[in-house]
Formats: C-alpha cells, structure tokens, sequence
C-alpha cells in the first residue's frame, strides 16, 4: 500500500513538473534582444523560438532541465532550467557554423538559407539583394532606373506580376501601372539597411495575397546599426556610390534605436549613349520598446532617379554592323521617377502566449518613363515613342493576431489578420511623343482607384511530428476607372470577391529531416483599365499550386533542399506597351523541380549551388504553339563564400540560364547566358577596402530580350526578331569605407 501511494505521489511530481514552464530573455552583449533563438529541451524534446523582444517560454520543462540556446551566428549556450523565475541569457557572437540550423517546422521553412547567403556575402547594390532569393532571376532594359524584369519557377514575371514584394509589411508592387501590373520598382530601399529577406514560393501563404503565385518576397530592415559607417565606391563607366549610415540614439540604451542612411548612385554605364543615371535614396528608421512588452517603429524614406537609355536595339543593326553591341537606335529613351514611404508599425505580446501586430503606411509615387520598341512600325514619319507617365498615393494597414495554445498531446497555433490597401492613380498616361518634348497624341489618359479589403486566418496543429496547417484567405477588389479622353464622364467600376483556401503538411522527422506538402489557391489582380472595358475577362486570375520536398541535413555542414512542384495558372498577361494596354491570354500549366545545397568546409568558407527546371506551356494552343514566351527552363546559381578570414571576405558567384523560346512556336529563341562575378574585401580595424567585378571573363551576352516586330525609317517591310538589352561587361568597382 506504502509502494503505491508512494507511486502516486512521484507520478504526480511528474506530472506537475513536465507542466512546468520556464521562461527567459535573450539578449547580445549590448542588451539588444535577439529574435529567433531556438531553446531546445533534450530532455522532452520540447522546443521554442524567441520573439521580437528576446522572450521566450518553454513549456513541460522541470527544474534544472538542461536547455540548449543558440542561434545562427551565435555561440551556442547550455543553461539549467529555472522555473522559479524568468532569466536573463546573454549571447556571445560567434563564426557563423551550418550546425547551428535547425529545420524548423515551419511553411516557409527555407528562410535560414537568406540568412547564411547574407552572412556569407553581403550585397551593396539592389540587384544582388533580389538575387539573394533562390531560383529569381533578374534583367534590366532601361538605363538602370526602371524596375527589374524578374524570372521565376518558369514565369517571365514581367516587373512583378506573379511575385509579391514587400518592405517591412508594405507592399512594393504596384497596380494597375503605367508600364505594367504588379511593376515593382525596389530601388528606394537601400541594401545596406537589409536585416533579413523572408521568401516562399507558391500560392500557400494566407497572410500574402494579389500576386503572390509564383510566390512572394518580404525584406525587413534593421532596427539599429552595429555601427555608423562612411563609404565610397568608384568603377568604370563613371560609376560613383556614396554610402553614408549613421546611428542618432545612443546604442546603450537598450529601449529604443535609431539611424538614418543615405546612398547617392551615379553612372553612364558602358552604352555608346550614355546612361546619365542618377538615384538619390534617404532612409530614417526609429525603434522604441516599452517595458509592457510592445515595440513600436517608425520609417521615412525617400528615393528619386532619373536616367536616359538605349533601349532594346534590333539583332540584325548588331549583325550587319550598323550599331554596336552597345549602340541604339533611339538614344532619346529614358526617364524618371520617385516614391516616397512613411510607415508605422507596432507590435505587443499581449501574454506569453499571444501577440497583435500591425503597421500602416502611405506613398507617394511619381512615374515617367520613355520608350521605343517598334521604331518606325506605327508611326513612319515620326517614330513609335511613347511616354507613360502617372502620379499615385497609396494607403493601407495590415493588422495580425497570433495566440498558441497547449491542447494536451495537440500544440496549436493560430493567427488571424485584416488589412486593406488603396490606390488612388492619377493622370494614367500614354501618349505618343517625339524625342520626349513633343507630344504629338494621348492614346490613354484617365484616373484609376483600385482598392483591396482583405481577411485571413491560418492554424497549425502540431501532431507529434506531423503540423497540419490549413488556412483561409477572403479578398474583395473594387476596379474603378475614369477615362479623360470621353467627352462624357463617366466612372466605370468592377467588384470582385474570391475565396483562397490553403491545406500544409509539415512532416519533421528530427531537427534535421522535414518532408512538406503544400498546395492552395493564389490569384493576380487584373488591370482595371482591362477589367472595366472587358467584363468578360477575368477580373482577378486564379492560380493553383503544390510542392512536396524535403529539407535535410545528412550531416552538422550540409543543408539539402529539393522540391517538385505544380502550378496552374487560369490566365496569362501578355503586355502590349505601344498599345497601354495589358491582354489576358489563356491558361497555363507549370511544373518543375528545385534542387538547393548549402555546404561549409570549415569555418570560413561555404559552397553553394541552386538548380531550377520549369516546364512551362500554354493550355489552350495546339502542341508546337503553346511555349510561354521567355519562360526560363532551367537556371542554376552556385559560389564560394569567404567570410571572416584573417580580416578578409569575398565571394566568387556564378549564375546561368538556358536558351529559351522567345515566341509561341519556338521559331525564335533568346539565348541563354553564364557569367562569373567576384568580389574581394579586407577589414582591418574601423577600415573596410575592397573590390568587385561584374562579369569577369568579360563574356558578351543578352540581359534582357523580346520578339518584337520593328521596322527602321528605312526598312520597306517590318521584321519579327530578338531584340535585346546588352549585358554588363567586364566591369571593375573598388571600394573604401569607415565603420565608427
């Protein structure tokens, strides 16, 4: 009877202590809290992450458990369990190990491999920022000011349309824009200010909506500088960049920061007509915590660039040497533009167990960009330039509540957002210009509102090893349009409402073996200049997608990602610039494979190397007149980091894509590139110096190109062939700044 009842009493301290919870807060040397620290119980195989202030709580812990904490880029640290009272754990900065990652269970599970690409290589430019995103690539056609064209998983993405882009919650894209839907221009964020880059591909995330298909981009900024820094970078081409970052709160005080940054660019690029490109960004961030667990940021920033172009120039000019590789035919292309952002966002744990977040933001927007793509086809006298112009406000807020809860043997986690976003575009303009002074006609000319109400919730049940997360999106678009060229007013709207389900397994064998299946609905919101004059197109194109992959560390050094994947889309966007007009094309099917390692060979030196394959073809075309125009098939990154190594650190990057069809029938292909870059720094104290070259074998290729039909004031016929954007040569920029 004693044996039994003594049984009991130990089975119930058991029980009592495995409920037990332990708290603490994670912070550097500096008092600053770091998010995303994972503690681990090995005793109960219980784990938890911090949040954004350095607080976590992890439940079923005993007194004196062992908990291991650490991060990546931290020196991992084991502590006894008090459940008594909440600690404080300060962590040391460490070389940055592969053995740190922990695979969390999570959607978009790939994020810590930014982290390490970021860590590794730093970036100074906003085009080597986007390339940090596996599989995207990117090409600039118009003197460097224009948003880049993007490719992804088998789509051309245009500027935009079928990848949502975002900074600190506020979106990048634009609607409904002059030159393009989804046109996402990022150069007003300067690459320095970058602290992480969260990214999933697919239509599987709630919380991202209109063009998140081929999946989605969110970057965030620091929230103070580790330290102020003056710099200066010269290259050919009459390159020139001047970095200024400068902390204005005294970093000890461990409740609030702030800095502000500034980037001057200016360079003529290797065109025979010179660029004359010129961006000017400033950025200004505050961060305040209050002692009730809340944190509250602002951040202004402001960008403008004006620059001229060549334009794409004709394959048969190059050919029978008329124009250089670097020449054009119109040197008259160009423009300028300039956002303005202000953004103010809070965060509160309400318990530790429950959050609420929220920012909301405004922008200023102004656009006017100059181009010729046909020449002479239209307009035999005067030539085919246009100018598309427009000036825009947007508006919007995004709010989330997230609560955990412990259902016994069942973890579950669920969060729940509402938001909204409006534009409001005036002066939508194409007109047919000469030499850009001349206006000879408007071919459009009105105002559009467009605005997005939306509503999700996500959830995820944690079963043992298996997370099933389903979720739910609901959005409702409002389309107006008011046309200046009718003699009448009149204001012609759409509404539209869709539903976009989600269903997510998660299967994490340990912390270095996950397996996934993910599939949902996504959708791309249609231009309203489109969607007001043609009912019977679709106002907001559905897509659906899946992936089943796996992420695996077979050993402390290697990370191997891989996917197979399938997206239909229910209509395509074929951009017809002469005409300001966006034509809906019919339906797509895409699938494709993904394939990812991440390997260090000691403690300062990575490998790594993506691979992605795209089938990409149209539904509705006969077989041999169904290839995506300029859908890549396959593209491939790979490189060798240095970091941190006797003061000095650099990398040596590779990128490549395939030949690809140009055309519907493949009779015109655009070619395909490999081009090796390299960059080299030494840090010595305060004092960074340091170089880079762009294409160091100085390999000729195309940038960016189209089947366009054109026709020179001299031609009697028109011809239907590549015309194309040269890529950068052999391009040399050094480098010195000052850290203080």
């Amino acid at each position: 009877m004693k044996s039994a009842i003594l049984t009991f009493i130990l089975l119930i301290i058991a029980v009592t202590a495995s409920g037990q919870i332990a708290k603490g807060k994670i912070t550097n040397q500096n008092g600053k809290p770091i998010e995303g620290v994972q503690i681990f119980n090995a005793r109960t195989n219980q784990h938890t992450h911090s949040n954004e202030f350095g607080v976590f709580t992890l439940d079923k812990t005993a007194q004196n458990d062992i908990l291991s904490i650490g991060g990546l880029g931290y020196k991992t640290l084991e502590i006894k369990a008090n459940i008594s009272e909440t600690e404080t754990v300060i962590l040391d900065e460490d070389v940055l190990r592969l053995e740190e990652v922990v695979i969390h269970p999570k959607l978009a599970g790939l994020n810590f491999i930014t982290a390490i690409d970021l860590k590794v290589t730093p970036v100074n430019s906003s085009q080597e920022i986007l390339r940090k995103v596996p599989g995207l690539f990117i090409g600039q056609h118009a003197g460097g000011g224009k948003a880049e064209q993007l490719f992804l998983r088998g789509f051309d993405l245009d500027h935009g349309t079928d990848i949502a882009i975002s900074v600190d919650g506020m979106p990048v894209n634009m609607v409904s824009h002059a030159h393009g839907q989804g046109y996402a221009d990022l150069h007003f964020l300067i690459p320095e200010t970058v602290d992480k880059i969260d990214f999933g591909k697919g239509p599987y995330y709630a919380d991202k909506g209109d063009f998140a298909t081929a999946g989605y981009v969110a970057f965030k900024t620091k929230e103070k500088l580790d330290k102020s820094t003056v710099g200066v970078e010269l290259g050919q081409f009459n390159t020139k960049r001047i970095i200024g970052m400068f902390n204005i709160l005294d970093q000890d005080k461990a409740n609030q920061d702030a800095y502000i940054a500034t980037e001057y660019l200016l360079t003529d690029g290797p065109f025979d007509a010179p660029q004359h490109f010129k961006r000017i960004n400033l950025f200004g961030k505050y961060t305040s915590r209050f002692n009730d667990n809340s944190k509250f940021s602002l951040t202004v920033s402001h960008f403008t660039s004006k620059w001229d172009a060549s334009g794409q120039i004709p394959l048969r000019l190059v050919n029978d040497g008329t124009i250089s590789w670097f020449g054009a035919v119109d040197d008259t292309e160009g423009g300028n533009t300039s956002r303005t952002n202000v953004n103010a966002a809070y965060f509160k744990a309400i318990d530790d167990n429950t959050y609420f977040k929220a920012n909301t933001f405004y922008s200023k927007y102004k656009f006017e960009l100059y181009s010729n793509f046909t020449f002479f086809l239209e307009d035999p006298i005067n030539g085919d330039q246009i100018r598309q112009k427009e000036s825009r406000d947007i508006f919007g807020l995004n709010t989330e509540w997230g609560k955990t809860l412990d259902l016994g043997d069942v973890r579950t986690s669920i969060q729940g957002g509402v938001g909204f976003r409006a534009d409001a575009i005036k002066g939508s303009e194409l007109s047919r210009t000469k030499e850009r002074y001349i206006t000879l006609s408007h071919v459009m000319l009105g105002d559009i509102d467009q605005s997005n109400i939306f509503a999700y919730a996500n959830a995820q049940f944690e079963l043992g090893k298996l997370t099933i997360a389903p979720a739910l999106r609901i959005d409702q678009f409002q389309f107006n349009y008011q046309d200046r060229l009718d003699t009448v007013y009149k204001n012609k709207g759409v509404q539209k409402t869709l539903v976009s389900p989600k269903l997510n397994f998660i299967y994490s064998e340990n912390n270095n073996l996950q397996f996934y299946l993910k599939s949902g609905l996504g959708f791309h919101s249609n231009d309203t200049r489109v969607v007001v004059t043609d009912k019977e197109r679709k106002t907001v194109p559905r897509a659906f997608g899946s992936d089943l992959g796996s992420i695996w560390k077979p050993i402390p050094r290697l990370i191997v990602n891989s996917a197979l994947w399938y997206l239909y889309s229910e209509q395509e966007f074929v951009y017809v610039g002469d005409a300001g007009i966006i034509e809906p094309s019919g339906k797509s099917r895409r699938m494709g494979a993904d394939l990812g390692i991440r390997y260090q060979l000691n403690n300062w030196l990575f490998f790594d190397v993506d691979a992605n394959y795209a089938f990409a073809r149209s539904i509705d075309e006969p077989k041999g007149e169904n290839y995506i125009p300029l859908a890549p098939d396959f593209t491939s990154t790979a490189g060798l980091g240095l970091n941190n190594w006797n003061g000095f650190s650099g990398s040596l990057r590779f990128r490549f894509m395939n030949n690809r069809p140009a055309n519907e029938d493949k009779s015109i292909m655009a070619d395909g590139f490999a081009i090796f870059d390299v960059n080299l720094n030494y840090q010595y104290k305060g004092l960074l110096v340091g170089m880079s070259i762009e294409n160091l074998f100085d390999t000729k290729w195309k940038e960016t190109q189209f089947a366009t039909e054109s026709r020179l004031q001299n031609e009697a016929t028109s011809v239907e062939e590549i015309h194309f954007t040269p890529g950068t040569p052999f391009f040399f920029r050094t480098r010195v700044a000052y850290n203080f």
